[in-house]
């Protein structure tokens, strides 16, 4: 728990807005309740004794001041200058490095520096200065295409870890050829005078190609792929074993209508829904989950190898799964009139969509249809043509229930962000042809709202059961960050409190929806907020409006959700052991919450009764490691779409792209395609013939002569100029310039900061 603490609070001391504060207020702007003070002072002090924060005079936090050797992290740019963070943040930030004082450091390197310079830009405290020494390379091993030069043979390396050209010797002993994808490892590093020298150790196939492009991700991103022999013997003698006729104490819920509702390529089915009422009228939903955990035991190479994978991969057209094959899409997916082992929830609701109970069972289900989003969106239009009746009847009742739920959990403040994906065309090599928007129809929220009320129905159960789990936790955003957000929101127009609660950022994202500003602000929003991670941390999940949550509806792709099932599992077992409770056996309605779970009393189920279920520590060990599992597939992902996307486009120069403006800095404009979703930079000077300048406070462009202005959240037409794949770069230009040279010569425009200005600068 302290962990957590400790990354918000240095978090929030880093703000380029925070001004030093007593630790009861540190502790607010955080939002750290009564309940969780004492982990978050704990937290504090052991920073405070690591000296990685300081108490000042008048009993003020801050970061310790910047001085004397830093060891941190390099960041170059392909400028030829970077940054250091140090490994112990200061108060003033990262150490600026100019170009020749970089001693050979590439990108992730841990290096020792030295202050030169202290000064003030842009109102705050900047410091630069000079490497003396790289402590450790982050990486001997790089991925790139080779070149062949007058000078000899090189490998330009791809993304953006490292600029420079590798000289590499003898490409021959490994059959490497011209435009090769190849991977190098370095035998002298970069310095002042010579390129980095390397030697070819693995040929991947020819740059460009889809293949080839999928081995270089693997490489870059360390991405696990094939199984090892127990693995697939374990999951082969799983399969072979199950007899789905051998139910044991299983509910038989085989007679149900039930539907799985996935993407067209999807084949791991893992839930499925069930809708009927009982004899009140009540809504009673079931959500269907594969019992994987029945197959996957804890302590098993299976168990051993999804922890470590932690969450399957999904990249465009190739799936790198948690567990194999014969298991995800075999014995544990929901297909089609096949008996599958489930893990159910049910939960009854009434009218208005309030929970009036929820029960949990093993059970025995068998899928009555497999639909896709698009089918039931159709179906759910009247286009009915093939579907069943019984399916037909179950999809409208579950539109209506979810039009019910997102009601009820919209007025409890759940936060939805309009953030559109992108997905691919692709030929059958590999290539991407084309690109649009992903489908949004409503049946994704239907399933989104159910997955969800589940999720949260066993995380309710298992804190009344008080035993430690993985949570899915996102955390309140800090005070700064809504101020930030605020400040960013009036220069688009609108109007945000100084502390914006969840009302405030629901009605802001409804004023902008369909609007030309809507992406932009739903991304600056976004950007608001701390990412939702794995922690057994009970502190409730901020967008969702949640205070009990973790991932229980996708375990053969999460291994979070594969731990929550076995503790589940455990409840389940000590439920069977003991006598149902007859219905005279509960208080009288009146007296009787309206939610209610049927669990065992605590002397009857403790977590130490669980058996099987992890320590806390480890919990904390595991959900660091799945979050960064978890980050690390959409990294790769993106990376993969990004190459894909500059490839098609590597072929389309000149031609014009509808794009919003979503970044802007004092080099120029970061701009976002409608349709690609890709983002690409305008330079400053191909804006249009005018002095351009960045202003912070305005969160704006200025031309200095012609007053024009460039926002966040502005459609701009451009055209493609150039396509860097290995560099990731997409450089754009207007379709027409901003200004024309008589615009340029009307009055200038000058924004001058206020001194209170200047010394808050601007937010990161």
């Amino acid at each position: 728990m302290p962990e957590i603490f400790k990354k918000r609070i240095i978090e929030l001391l880093k703000h380029a807005s925070y001004e030093p504060v007593k630790l009861p207020q540190l502790a607010k702007a955080l939002g750290v309740s009564s309940e969780d003070y004492p982990a978050f002072k704990l937290a504090f002090d052991q920073l405070r004794q690591a000296g990685h924060v300081v108490i000042g005079a008048g009993n003020l936090v801050s970061l310790p001041a910047l001085s004397g050797r830093i060891v941190g992290t390099f960041r170059a740019n392909p400028k030829g200058f970077g940054f250091v963070t140090p490994l112990e943040p200061h108060a003033h930030g990262d150490l600026f490095i100019p170009p020749n004082v970089t001693a050979g450091a590439m990108t992730g390197d841990i290096v020792a520096a030295t202050v030169t310079k202290k000064g003030e830009r842009a109102g705050q405290m900047r410091c630069s200065g000079e490497i003396i020494e790289v402590l450790e390379r982050a990486q001997n091993r790089f991925i790139g295409t080779l070149l062949k030069e007058p000078q000899g043979w090189l490998v330009q390396p791809d993304g953006s870890s490292f600029f420079d050209l590798i000289s590499v010797d003898d490409v021959t002993a490994k059959g490497a050829r011209q435009k090769d994808k190849v991977v190098v490892e370095i035998l002298s590093y970069p310095t002042e005078k010579y390129l980095a020298r390397g030697v070819i150790i693995e040929v991947l196939g020819k740059a460009g190609q889809y293949d080839s492009e999928i081995k270089s991700i693997i490489h870059q991103f360390h991405l696990p792929t094939e199984f090892d022999a127990p693995c697939l013997e374990q999951a082969r003698t799983a399969a072979a074993e199950f007899d789905p006729e051998h139910t044991g104490t299983r509910e038989d819920i085989t007679d149900k209508v039930i539907i799985t509702i996935d993407p067209p390529d999807a084949k791991d089915f893992d839930d499925a829904i069930s809708l009927e009422k009982d004899s009140k009228g009540n809504w009673v939903l079931g959500v269907h989950i594969a019992d994987v955990s029945f197959f996957v035991l804890h302590g098993s190479p299976l168990d051993a190898e999804a922890r470590n994978r932690g969450n399957s991969i999904y990249l465009p057209a190739k799936t790198f799964p948690m567990l194999p094959e014969v298991i995800s899409n075999g014995i544990c997916s929901l297909q089609p009139e096949q008996k599958r082992f489930v893990k159910s929830v049910y939960i009854t609701y009434d009218r208005d969509g309030n929970i009036l109970s929820r029960r949990f069972a093993d059970s025995v289900m068998c899928s009555t249809q497999r639909l896709t989003y698009q089918q039931a969106d159709r179906i759910l239009k009247g286009h009915t043509k093939g579907a069943k009746p019984e399916v037909i009847e179950l999809l409208k009742s579950m539109e209506t229930l979810s039009r019910i739920i997102e009601d009820r959990r919209t007025k409890n403040g759940m936060i939805h962000l309009d953030l559109p994906e992108t997905e691919l065309v692709m030929d059958k090599s590999g290539r991407v042809v084309d690109a649009h928007p992903a489908d949004t129809s409503y049946p994704h929220t239907i399933i989104e709202m159910f997955m969800v009320e589940a999720n949260e129905a066993v995380a309710s159960l298992l804190d009344r059961l008080n035993v430690p789990f993985i949570r899915r936790i996102h955390p309140e955003p800090d005070v700064l960050s809504m101020k930030n957000l605020a400040q960013l929101v009036r220069a688009f127009g609108y109007h945000l409190p100084r502390n914006p609660d969840r009302t405030a950022i629901q009605d802001l994202l409804a004023a902008v929806k369909d609007k030309d500003c809507s992406f932009a602000i739903n991304l600056v929003v976004l950007r608001s907020f701390e990412k939702a991670q794995y922690a057994p941390l009970h502190i409730g999940h901020y967008a969702l409006a949640s205070t009990h949550y973790c991932h229980f509806t996708s375990p053969i792709r999460r291994y979070a959700d594969l731990l929550v099932h076995r503790v589940l599992e455990h409840y389940l077992q000590s439920a069977r052991s003991r006598p149902s409770p007859s219905s005279s056996s509960f208080p009288p309605s009146s007296s009787f919450p309206r939610k209610r779970e049927s669990i065992p009393s605590q002397s009857s189920w403790t977590p130490a009764s669980a058996g099987a279920t992890l320590a806390e520590q480890d919990l904390g060990e595991i959900g660091k490691h799945i979050t960064f599992t978890e980050q690390r597939a959409e990294d790769a992902e993106d990376e993969l779409t990004t190459v894909l996307i500059l490839q098609m486009l590597s072929d389309k120069i000149g031609d014009e792209l509808d794009c919003v403006v979503t970044g802007l800095t004092n080099f120029g404009v970061f701009v976002q395609s409608k349709k690609l979703g890709i983002e690409g930079l305008i330079r400053l000077v191909d804006l249009g013939p005018d002095e351009w300048k960045f202003n912070a406070v305005a969160h704006c462009i200025i031309g200095q002569r012609s007053g024009h202005t460039i926002r966040l959240g502005q459609p701009i037409k451009v055209f493609i100029v150039s396509v860097n794949v290995p560099a990731r770069q997409l450089n754009l230009a207007p379709v027409k310039p901003l200004v024309t040279p008589a615009a340029e010569k009307k009055k200038g425009v000058t924004v001058k900061k206020s001194k209170k200005a200047r010394r808050r600068g601007n937010f990161r």
